[in-house]
């Protein structure tokens, strides 16, 4: 290649300064260059290559001589290059590596490579000046005017992607041209930069953003001055934001921006807006403490102008293969009307929620869980800061602390001691057991050795010890947490020691045989009295040990008979399959009647009885033996079907029904008068189309007639000139889920914050609606994730959809009511792949009405979100704008405006 044509190439080179470890490879080059040929990458090389290196090689080796006559002239005492080199160098390019021992420069040209220690250098153009000291990397330009190998510059984790750049060794300085490069989230282009040293860069006109295309983002903060100092700060001087290349008049007149991977305190910015009955609010704004690698904390709070606050405090712990685990608390002060007017309310309300999961594989013999969800009972309805359908309408709010231990000693001890919580958010009632103490021991085989086959009736005998303790209290959501909420609490302890054995009879007969005894403490019992004065009676507490026993006898027959219906290879259906089994069971229970006392009712003296245990948690001794002879059926359905892949040979199995149940009892010890059998039970289920619609059914079938009026008689039904059996309830419960997605994801509850709120995961109700993290999409998609299925004129449109249908129908006394029958559903669709729309909806056809409604749409702006939730009927109806950027790191940048349910309070 002639000089002329080489100068033409460089013409088209835009360069930019490197790093000052480059200096390094400027020498070694040149000595690997006087002291050899040079090579070629054997991968990147090709015989005309090859062929070309020779002559090169020829020419390069006469410089070399030349030089070294050169330096034969120089005095031996002149003054020493200082030696740079401290470690292996390797470089390469496909078409060639030139010196030009007149301009003082070595040229690595078409995918150009050097390696230097941590230091990677790629380049379409590397040239080496070592009479300037300064080392160049630009990028190639075909004939089309295309520019190709942009240089990429590597130390480290640290990438710059330049235009070109132009480094001088010596002074340590750098000019870049349009360098690109990742700090965290942010991505940075930089018109010119200046490298001063190592850790300060000097940027002019630079644009940083989170759009993943830095060329063309979508937005970006135009800085006309920038102090980086990567990988920990950076300071930009007048700054505003620029959206679609339009400038807005959104900016600032400094910044600071910490540049770390790792977490770091700051100010969250609340959101401005304003409702019709709080006015003018500022909104989840606070403090973001980063305590550690481990633990963080965000303070946040709201206030109204109506003189309304809340405050939250939420925090996240993680160890690795150990545990990790949140905890969430928030209290709001709600102030509704005008102080001194009629509809002026106050109202305090708190949430509590806590969650602990631990690593299995850290504590095999140990494990401490929590799940938390407690609080005021009307919380999740009157909220300001949440959406929240699916939650509003749970009425239960649950909760369970667990530490649990298995000691591995023989036998084999398992230990548990949990809190446990249930709120009912209707009627404000609260039941907690605090604490609950279980342990039982493994089972004994007094009669077997401990590696003998356990064979028979004698061999086959068991027995376990079991202990629960617990302390419950009963109250209500005004009394929580104060004295009079542990006032009434009640507590006991109960022993079981359950004996049993197994054998076979008739060789198909499985046969079960049982007997537990159970002992219970009281620590505290009552005495009833008739108050002559009152004419009541009263329960007069006596504290102090008390106990009693009880015991009990059961055992069962059963077998299992199998049926199988052959039609053929070669049919569709080639066999189906009939799995029965019967069993019949028989217990008892002996009558405890000495533990029950008698008492004056009424002024007229009549007699009554009572136990003084009933008032306990457990189970009280029964009054009267019982003997009863249940029967039950149980059934198994599947068929054999020939597959429609002709490439497999083995046919498929299809469940077609799961579990079909027949159950009923005969209790030989009733009256004559009373009613001796009781009432045909029928559940099953099933699953079909693939395991895509799913069949719960269940039905009650009573043998006996009940009167005109409605009330129970001891009739059989048929005797009555009815059927044999009378259909007192059935129930179907139907739910269809099917998409044309070829990735389905599962909700994660650990992180779902709707999920820990009460919410549901098919999504029924709606989706739930957090004020205070609105990073997250509401179509199940983070917000790096790939859509499926790109292009706007895709034949396939991803989509989903659930339905589920409930009916209860109810005849107990020939009333032949269908007391609940609803039809809802969920679905959602991609109609671009930007846009996603969705509708929660349904409708009760008992109440003939709209079960709860809710439309959502979102708009994919890349490295923005747009999302709008309407929930247009009902005395939920609101509405929801957001939009914002995606990024954690600029999450403050957005705008929203709601329309929150006016009914609140």
């Amino acid at each position: 290649m002639s000089l002329q044509k080489l100068s033409h190439i460089f013409t088209k080179i835009v360069f930019i300064p490197l790093h000052t470890n480059l200096f390094h490879i400027v020498l070694s080059s040149i000595l690997l260059t006087f002291s050899s040929s040079i090579t070629y990458s054997q991968e990147l090389g090709t015989k005309s290559s090859a062929i070309s290196s020779e002559k090169q090689s020829d020419s390069l080796n006469l410089g070399f001589k030349n030089l070294v006559k050169a330096n034969d002239t120089i005095k031996k005492d002149s003054i020493k290059k200082k030696q740079f080199i401290d470690a292996k160098i390797k470089y390469k390019s496909i078409n060639y590596a030139k010196l030009n021992q007149k301009k003082k420069q070595i040229m690595l040209y078409d995918k150009a490579e050097v390696y230097y220690k941590d230091i990677e250098l790629k380049a379409g153009v590397i040239v080496i000046d070592y009479e300037k000291d300064e080392v160049y990397a630009g990028r190639l330009k075909d004939s089309a005017g295309v520019y190709s190998q942009y240089p990429e510059f590597k130390q480290g984790k640290d990438v710059v992607e330049p235009d070109s750049i132009r480094f001088n060794f010596k002074t340590k300085k750098a000019l870049i041209w349009n360098a690109r490069t990742d700090q965290g989230e942010f991505k940075l282009k930089g018109e010119i930069t200046k490298r001063e040293n190592d850790s300060v860069y000097f940027v002019k006109n630079a644009r940083f953003t989170t759009s993943k295309n830095i060329d063309d983002p979508e937005y970006y903060f135009l800085a006309r001055k920038i102090k980086l100092v990567p990988g920990k700060k950076v300071v930009t001087g007048l700054t505003n934001m620029v959206i679609a290349d339009v400038p807005t008049p959104i900016g600032l007149p400094f910044a600071f921006f910490p540049m770390t991977e790792e977490s770091t305190s700051g100010i969250i910015v609340p959101s401005f807006g304003d409702t019709n009955a709080q006015g003018y609010f500022l909104q989840n704004g606070g403090y973001y403490f980063a305590l550690s690698k481990r633990v963080d904390l965000a303070l946040l709070g709201d206030y109204y102008t109506n003189g309304s606050y809340a405050f939250r405090a939420e925090s996240n712990y993680a160890k690795r293969y150990k545990f990790r685990g949140n905890v969430n608390f928030r209290f709001e002060n709600q102030i509704t009307g005008e102080r001194g007017l009629p509809g002026y309310a106050k109202t305090n309300l708190y949430n509590i929620q806590w969650s602990h999961s631990p690593d299995a594989k850290a504590t095999p013999n140990s494990r401490f869980s929590a799940s938390v969800n407690l609080g005021s009972q009307k919380y999740f309805r009157n909220s300001f800061n949440q959406l929240n359908t699916s939650a509003s309408l749970n009425n239960t709010l649950s909760s369970s602390i667990t530490y649990s231990k298995t000691f591995n000693v023989e036998p084999q001890v398992n230990m548990a001691l949990s809190a446990n919580h249930s709120q009912n958010t209707q009627s404000g009632a609260i039941n907690m057991t605090l604490p609950t103490l279980t342990a039982s021991v493994a089972q004994l085989y007094p009669f077997a050795g401990k590696s003998e086959v356990k064979k028979g009736f004698i061999k086959n005998i068991n027995l376990q010890y079991s202990v629960r303790g617990e302390n419950r209290i009963n109250t209500v959501d005004s009394l929580f947490l104060k004295s009079e909420m542990f006032r009434d609490a009640k507590n006991g302890i109960e022993h079981s020691i359950p004996l049993a054995t197994n054998f076979k009879v008739f060789k198909y007969f499985n046969v079960r045989a049982s007997t537990n005894f159970t002992e219970t403490w009281y620590f505290k019992t009552i005495q009833k009295k008739f108050n002559t004065e009152t004419n009541v009676i009263d329960n007069i507490d006596n504290n102090g040990f008390d106990a009693f026993r009880t015991y009990n006898f059961s055992t069962n027959i059963g077998t299992t008979i199998y049926g199988t219906f052959n039609f053929g290879e070669d049919k569709k259906i080639q066999a189906i399959r009939h799995v029965m089994s019967p069993s019949v069971s028989y217990s008892y229970v002996p009558s405890f009647e000495r533990y029950y006392e008698n008492y004056i009712s009424d002024a007229s003296g009549t007699i009554s009885n009572y136990t003084r245990f009933e008032s306990g948690i457990f189970s009280v001794p029964g009054k009267n033996y019982s003997n009863v002879v249940s029967f039950s059926l149980s059934n198994n359905i599947e068929a054999k079907v020939r597959d429609r892949d002709s490439t497999k040979v083995e046919a498929k199995k299809i469940k077609l029904l799961n579990n079909l149940t027949f159950g009923t009892s005969y209790n030989l010890s009733a009256e004559n008068d009373a009613r001796k059998w009781a009432p045909v039970s029928i559940s099953g289920g099933t699953s079909i189309f693939e395991e895509k619609l799913g069949i719960n059914f269940g039905a009650t079938l009573d043998p006996y007639a009940v009167s005109s009026t409605g009330q129970p008689v001891n009739i059989f039904n048929i005797d009555n000139g009815g059927s044999l059996f009378r259909l007192t309830g059935a129930n179907i419960n139907l739910n269809y889920s099917f998409d044309n997605k070829t990735k389905n994801k599962k909700q994660d509850s650990f992180n779902n914050q709707g999920l820990r709120n009460g919410g549901r995961e098919d999504d029924l109700f709606g989706t739930a609606t957090d004020f205070a993290d609105r990073r997250k999409s509401e179509f199940d998609q983070d917000d790096g994730e790939e859509n499926e299925f790109e292009g706007f004129f895709n034949a396939k449109l991803p989509w989903d959809l659930r339905l589920a249908y409930s009916m209860n129908y109810t005849n107990t006394n020939r009333q032949k009511e269908i007391s609940n029958s609803s039809l809802m559903f969920s679905g959602n669709i991609d109609i671009t792949p930007k846009w996603k729309v969705g509708l929660s909806s349904g409708y009760d056809f008992v109440r003939k009405g709209v079960t709860p409604t809710q439309f959502r749409f979102e708009r994919d702006l890349l490295s923005w979100r747009l999302n709008f939730d309407w929930v247009p009927i009902g005395e939920r109806k609101s509405w929801y704008f957001f939009i914002g950027i995606s990024s954690s790191v600029l999450s403050d940048i957005k705008w929203d405006k709601r329309d929150l349910p006016d009914r609140r309070l």
